[in-house]
């Protein structure tokens, strides 16, 4: 049987830009497989589109939490989205 698929909209709030924010859910999304993209925001925050294995979307969801050792995150924010992106994961141009 296969995996049920999910795609994800997710907005991340807090110290997540000029700290690595983006190249680590590039490398942490291509890790688990996932297609998207993400790229910052004019507000601070940083936005994201994951899709995937449902199980994998929800990692990636639960590392965002978290992010690299420099990024202090104060919430993540997610809405399910109907498109799925192209294949692959990119990081977009700010917003």
């Amino acid at each position: 049987m296969a995996a049920s698929r999910r795609t994800v909209r997710a907005l991340i709030r807090g110290r997540v830009q000029g700290v690595w924010y983006r190249g680590w859910v590039v490398e942490t999304a291509a890790s688990l497989g996932l297609d998207g993209w993400v790229r910052n925001c004019r507000d601070g925050s940083v936005e994201a589109v994951f899709s995937g294995a449902s199980e994998a979307v929800d990692v990636m969801l639960a590392n965002c939490h978290q992010g690299p050792a420099s990024a202090l995150v104060t919430s993540v924010t997610t809405s399910d989205q109907s498109d799925p992106p192209p294949p692959g994961f990119v990081q977009l141009p700010n917003q």
